[in-house]
């Protein structure tokens, strides 16, 4: 997809954006790795910009709430016909609305929410700014993937919110990647559940944004500032690298298969 307006269907994730304690340091870092020109965006909740690709918008990075001491982290949006249904939904499954419904100027309304386990996701009822306008092109989001000790339990949840089938894919021939869940919406793949060990970071999202070359993106990470979390390795899925940015907020990227 390059260039085109996407339309994102209800439970497809159609947005990602950073909150970050250091807007301008983020700014630098993610700009030079991934080729991103910034624009102001809606200001409602504080200082706030869009991530460009070729002009069209791709993510947002947003600073943190004043006084808030957790570390930086990507937030993954899921597109919703009814903010307010979906709000009520996430609460009906159990999970929890930290924020909102609440309208983003004329851009749209938004909730943020925390499932079962506690993984912070968004929910988005797209007006003026629909989503992002890329995928799956480098530079761009390729991939959403929540990584829970309860992958099962996180499935219904996500099912039920947002009315997606939960499918179970089995073993991956990947030693990283245990058994894991994907989210389908009319028959598409649109994002994933892997289980974790019961050891493991809390449970998150973590954004997979597409490069041509994973080895060299992990590189100039580090040169930028960033480190390597998991050095770049063959998957069923592309070549995949897990990143911390100099706040050492979460991210991966990947080369995808031709």
């Amino acid at each position: 997809m390059t260039g085109t307006e996407l339309r994102h269907a209800q439970g497809t994730p159609c947005w990602v954006s950073l909150l970050t304690h250091d807007l301008g340091a983020a700014e630098r870092f993610y700009g030079a790795l991934l080729g991103w020109t910034f624009t102001p965006g809606p200001e409602d909740l504080g200082p706030y910009v869009r991530a460009l690709l070729g002009g069209l918008p791709v993510a947002g990075l947003g600073v943190m709430p004043p006084g808030a001491e957790r570390p930086a982290d990507w937030i993954t949006y899921f597109a919703a016909d009814d903010a307010d249904e979906a709000a009520q939904r996430v609460r009906e499954h159990g999970g929890t609305v930290a924020l909102g419904p609440l309208d983003s100027d004329s851009a749209g309304r938004l909730v943020v929410a925390a499932d079962l386990d506690g993984a912070v996701f968004g929910v988005w009822q797209g007006r003026d700014h629909p989503g992002f306008r890329r995928q799956r092109e480098p530079g761009a989001v390729a991939w959403s993937e929540l990584s829970t000790p309860a992958a099962t339990g996180a499935a219904r949840f996500y099912a039920g919110t947002f009315g997606s089938a939960a499918v179970e894919t089995g073993r991956a021939q990947v030693e990283r990647f245990e058994d894991h869940v994907v989210l389908k919406v009319g028959g598409h793949t649109v994002a994933g559940i892997r289980q974790a060990p019961a050891t493991a970071e809390r449970p998150r999202w973590r954004v997979f944004f597409a490069v041509t070359d994973a080895d060299d993106t992990a590189a100039r990470a580090v040169a930028l500032g960033g480190r390597v979390e998991s050095a770049p390795a063959d998957s069923p899925y592309g070549r995949i690298a897990l990143l911390r940015d100099t706040e050492d907020g979460p991210f991966a990227v990947v080369r995808l298969p031709d």
